[in-house]
């Protein structure tokens, strides 16, 4: 969780700009839009859909598509210690704010989409407790007809909004829906250039209707962005240099197709895996797999390494030939049937350690510059571009001088997932790493990527 509070001065809207914030692709708009399709919109507070989606909200609208906005909370806990407005009272008149805000939205023209919205009066602030009654609500907003989740960003920094995300997600994927994720408090605390994610996402242009219509509803919930009263604790949450993100004239979503998946159901998918087949690509007795292991072992620059870290693991088979060649090993995956597979394996090392993680988030507590050797194989395509990216960066930043990143993943069709292997290494080029060993075949690619700063021993 990203530690950080609206008093901060934030990330300056001039540096997003700056950095291309405005130039991002194009959403494909007849994906999510239009008469035959309906949107669901989760909000974690009162606020959060008009600041993150209200343009999407609008233009939807214009072309039909009826709009079902849910939110969860109240927004009670917005000024915890105001002496002028209880929490009771800031409820009221949040829900109130939210109901004009809506109306803002919704546009006077023939044709229009249907705005409908329920709030769920959940508590502010625990939303992580309460997913099953936020999962019912979105199940019987789903139901019917080609859907589309929007949802706060699932890495946005604050726990509701993470938790909300996180579960978007999930159902996304569980009901074959397509995922628009908004970021509100990403904007604050991430920086152009430290967090690049954003740079893989998607942006709906806004026209003057539009951006009209959104400055009107973003006005309706006086209570964040107006004082409640004189009084320092009544001062305005959403503060004119963090409002300045939600005056551009297009709005950014991170986008799933429906059907593809992430990084948010690998412990799920991969759990259900390999409970069906302990060893679902035959790792234990493929000769592919073998000889694959083989060449993999035989690129390595170095017989011996001091710390190494596996990225992916699963059962633990490349693992015992790793640990053999290092003074430490580290083996992490996102399933935990898999590392229960692994553990009796490697039982006769006591320097490995098996960590379940979900991969780049749940990032191993490894310190700077502290690892020789990273394993990343077979597992980049089960990541979408914005999380490859993070990955890399954290193994770059793993890496001791002289380290190595070793890559190899299969070349044919990955079929669910964003990307393939030739993709996952080509994202790698940009590391400004020196390419120590380079194999390819037929089935597979196998990279061995140099840190500078190092002596080869």
């Amino acid at each position: 969780m990203v530690s950080f509070t609206h008093l901060e001065p934030g990330t300056e809207e001039t540096l997003w700009l700056a950095a291309g914030v405005t130039k991002l692709p194009a959403l494909p708009m007849d994906c999510f839009a239009g008469a035959a399709h309906s949107l669901v919109v989760l909000s974690a507070h009162p606020d959060d859909e008009t600041l993150g989606a209200a343009g999407l909200i609008h233009q939807a609208l214009r072309a039909g598509t009826a709009v079902h906005v849910i939110v969860a909370t109240a927004g009670e806990a917005s000024h915890p210690d105001s002496p002028t407005h209880s929490p009771e009272r800031l409820a009221g008149i949040r829900v109130a704010e939210l109901a004009q805000a809506l109306g803002e939205l919704t546009p006077d023209s023939p044709g229009a989409g249907t705005l409908t919205f329920e709030t769920l009066g959940l508590p502010d602030g625990s939303l992580a407790s309460h997913s099953q009654q936020i999962q019912s609500a979105i199940r019987k907003a789903t139901a019917k007809g080609r859907t589309t989740l929007v949802a706060p960003y699932r890495r946005d920094g604050h726990t509701d909004h993470d938790a909300l995300g996180a579960l978007a997600a999930s159902l996304a994927d569980e009901l074959g829906h397509g995922l628009l994720e908004y970021p509100i408090w990403y904007w604050h605390w991430a920086t152009p250039e430290r967090d690049t994610e954003w740079e893989h996402w998607g942006s709906l242009a806004m026209d003057a209707d539009t951006t009209r219509a959104k400055a009107r509803a973003t006005e309706s919930h006086r209570s964040q962005v107006a004082p409640l009263s004189d009084a320092p604790q009544d001062a305005p949450l959403l503060q004119d240099s963090f409002l300045q993100h939600f005056r551009r004239t297009i709005e950014t979503f991170r986008f799933t197709p429906p059907g593809y998946r992430d990084s948010a159901t690998a412990s799920a998918t991969f759990d259900g895996l390999y409970e069906r087949r302990p060893d679902p690509w035959d790792y234990l007795g493929s000769a592919y797999e073998r000889r694959k292991r083989a060449i993999t072992l035989a690129s390595l620059p170095r017989s011996r390494y001091g710390a190494v870290m596996e990225l992916g693991c699963s059962i633990g088979v490349l693992s015992r030939d790793l640990a053999q060649r290092a003074d430490t090993l580290l083996a992490v995956d996102a399933s935990r049937v898999a590392l229960e597979s692994a553990a009796p394996r490697l039982a006769g090392f006591n320097h490995v350690v098996l960590r379940q993680a979900v991969l780049p988030h749940e990032w191993p507590d490894v310190m700077p510059g502290s690892q020789d050797l990273v394993v990343v194989s077979e597992i980049g395509y089960f990541l979408a571009a914005d999380e490859l990216d993070l990955l890399y960066a954290r193994c770059l930043e793993a890496l001791s001088a002289g380290g190595h990143l070793l890559l190899c993943h299969w070349l044919h069709p990955v079929s669910g997932w964003p990307m393939d292997g030739a993709q996952v290494h080509a994202a790698a080029q940009g590391l400004g790493l020196a390419t120590k060993v380079l194999h390819r075949e037929s089935d597979f690619v196998l990279e061995v990527l140099e840190k500078a700063g190092g002596n080869d021993g």
